[in-house]
């Protein structure tokens, strides 16, 4: 496995198309999937390959002056739980740091909703993300928001 950042911004929103497309269960509203494909392009990507071929990937976006959010990340679903999710994110926060960022955070649909998600919240949480807070309705009624904050300092 192969995990390293991508600088060439015409081959992002590919990965990112690539891998969003394979996962219909998270991903599967067009008009969000074709917005995370879109904004890709401008976000700091850093993917994961095997055999040259993109397995999983993740973008970080500025929402304020010492914080960085991951703003999408994906796994092709045969590789969950070997390591890609973990490493993918061991890079990216080497890469925030480096780049000055005080805090990272994540949004994902809140505990105890849906089978599939509360998968992705014990992810997050086992990175040492810690809960932060829950916007019922940032999203709709169906899929109250969870934020998770991490400190970046040492």
């Amino acid at each position: 496995m192969i995990v390293k950042e991508i600088d060439v911004a015409e081959e992002k929103p590919k990965i990112a198309r690539r891998i969003l497309e394979a996962l219909p269960d998270w991903f599967g509203i067009k008009e969000s999937r074709e917005e995370y494909i879109e904004n890709s392009a401008d976000e700091i990507m850093i993917a994961s390959f095997a055999c040259d071929t993109p397995n999983g990937f993740l973008c970080l976006k500025q929402t304020g002056a010492q914080t960085v959010e991951i703003a999408v990340m994906g796994v092709l679903k045969e590789y969950h739980r070997s390591g890609v999710g973990k490493a993918l994110f061991s890079k990216a926060k080497e890469i925030a740091i480096a780049k000055g960022y005080e805090f990272m955070q994540v949004k994902t649909v809140k505990m105890g909703v849906y089978e599939d998600y509360d998968k992705t919240n014990l992810f997050y949480r086992s990175l040492g993300f810690k809960e932060f807070e829950v916007f019922p309705l940032l999203w709709d009624e169906a899929n109250p928001c969870q934020i998770y904050v991490m400190s970046l300092k040492r």
